[in-house]
């Protein structure tokens, strides 16, 4: 099933979390596609489906969050590309240029991988969300240098309003054990 939309809810308490995904699932027919806590004590609820059901779960979990509230979004029509790189369902290979765009927040961060995606023809290669990062994120892309540009400055646009971002690299000619270190 490929969602049409996704829903995050990102918590400050790995307990209101539990609570919080439950209260989503229950809400609408949505499906949850991440459920866990990250790094610094929080926790993340992601959910997929229509976007009239993930808005509605979304909006039920910001009312059961109790004071533990981070972010939260609804992305409408979110780019597949975002959803393969979440689950890193498939191995891409070197494809020229390579953009690593870092934030200090998950949600954020996958609002602005879709935004990428959406700006020019590049590869979401993974998408990695506070795990072993200090609950910051990152997304790491490929393509020819203008579109890895052009989807760079996508990106950093969403980070930065939100005053999240970290850093951006596009390295046009990265060498094949900088890949190694990505795929």
């Amino acid at each position: 099933m490929i969602e049409k939309s996704v829903g995050l809810i990102e918590l400050s308490s790995v307990a209101a979390g539990f609570l919080v995904a439950d209260t989503m699932l229950k809400a609408g027919n949505v499906r949850l596609l991440l459920s866990r806590s990250i790094c610094s004590g929080k926790y993340m609820v992601l959910i997929g489906g229509e976007t009239a059901a993930v808005a509605s779960a979304v909006q039920a979990g910001v009312e059961a969050a109790n004071g533990c509230l981070i972010a939260r979004f609804v992305i409408s029509n979110v780019h597949p590309e975002v959803l393969v790189a979440l689950g890193r369902t498939q191995t891409a290979g070197p494809n020229g240029a390579l953009g690593i765009l870092e934030s200090f927040n998950i949600a954020t961060l996958i609002q602005a991988a879709d935004a990428a995606a959406k700006a020019a023809a590049v590869q979401l290669l993974e998408i990695r969300l506070a795990m072993a990062l200090g609950g910051k994120a990152f997304v790491t892309m490929t393509g020819d240098v203008g579109s890895v540009q052009a989807s760079m400055a996508a990106g950093r646009a969403v980070l930065a309003e939100a005053g999240v971002l970290v850093n951006a690299v596009v390295i046009s000619r990265p060498h094949p054990d900088v890949y190694k270190e990505v795929i």
